[in-house]
């Protein structure tokens, strides 16, 4: 199943999007729809309002989640052809909820920073309240999958050790365009093995190219470890990580630009589109 949160006549919706209709569920959101204890019965079932899926407005997947924890230097390949160690634990920051715009909205570049950057990344979206999880459990606590990007100022994030100062400027990171549900034959099972094509283009070259088959800390390994810091609620996100081929690595380096147009793609998954736009005070 796919589900999302669409913008419908000045409000949002939480749907699931069939192949000739998005039906809504109910909720206005699909957080507020996954605090549903019995919210993939109710998906399945659901018979509301039908909307046209030509020109569907998304919203961010989850428009207000509780938390978002993104992960860096996950990807197995990129961390060995720098040279590096494998990490015995994750690195881990986090994102604010305004940070978060659809997967067809612009991204904003915000009019204080000059190096944006892109961070094609496989999100993960909770289901269920989660603490001290198994990966057993953990794994059932993943509602599914969505499409993300990490959309970087390497100017502020580098200012000091912390990178959460570059990581989280507003309407900066697209999300969506929906929620794959974790029992999706052709996702769930193939995050991990054989793992799914992951790319990233700008203005049509492409940038990154991996497969999330190459994460270190694969998603349920992840939730399980975050679930011992706090509480992991329904519509939390984790962000999984990036690939190699990020603008400021390059020589020279390469930024989004005012116009750019950032593509982010996940096979099975979805894509999200987005026209980067500076920042006009």
């Amino acid at each position: 199943m796919r589900l999302a949160t669409v913008r419908v006549n000045g409000a949002t919706r939480a749907v699931r999007v069939d192949r000739d209709a998005a039906v809504d569920l109910g909720e206005s959101d699909l957080v507020a729809f996954l605090r549903h204890a019995d919210w993939p019965a109710r998906a399945a079932a659901a018979d509301g309002a039908r909307y046209d899926v030509t020109g569907l407005d998304y919203a961010p997947v989850v428009v207000a989640p509780e938390k978002v924890v993104c992960v860096g230097l996950n990807y197995r390949t990129h961390i060995l052809e720098m040279g590096r160690e494998l990490p015995e634990y994750p690195t881990l920051f986090a994102k604010y909820a305004r940070a978060l715009v659809g997967a067809y909205d612009e991204v904003i570049l915000p009019a204080s920073a000059t190096q944006m950057d892109w961070e094609a990344e496989l999100a993960v979206v909770i289901g269920a309240e989660t603490r001290h999880a198994t990966p057993a459990q953990a794994r059932d606590a993943i509602a599914g999958y969505t499409v993300l990007n990490d959309v970087t100022a390497r100017d502020w994030q580098y200012r000091t050790p912390q990178w959460h100062q570059g990581k989280t400027f507003e309407a900066s990171t697209p999300i969506g365009p929906w929620l794959v549900t974790a029992d999706d034959p052709a996702v769930g099972p193939a995050v991990t093995r054989p793992g799914l094509d992951l790319v990233c283009e700008v203005d049509g070259d492409t940038v990154q190219k991996a497969d999330t088959g190459d994460l270190v800390f694969d998603p349920a390994a992840l939730v399980s470890y975050v679930s011992e810091i706090v509480t992991l609620a329904p519509g939390d996100v984790i962000a999984t990580g990036t690939p190699g081929g990020v603008g400021h690595a390059r020589k020279p380096a390469r930024y989004l630009e005012d116009g750019t147009v950032l593509v982010t793609r996940i096979e099975g998954v979805g894509e999200c589109r987005n026209t980067c736009r500076r920042e006009v005070r």
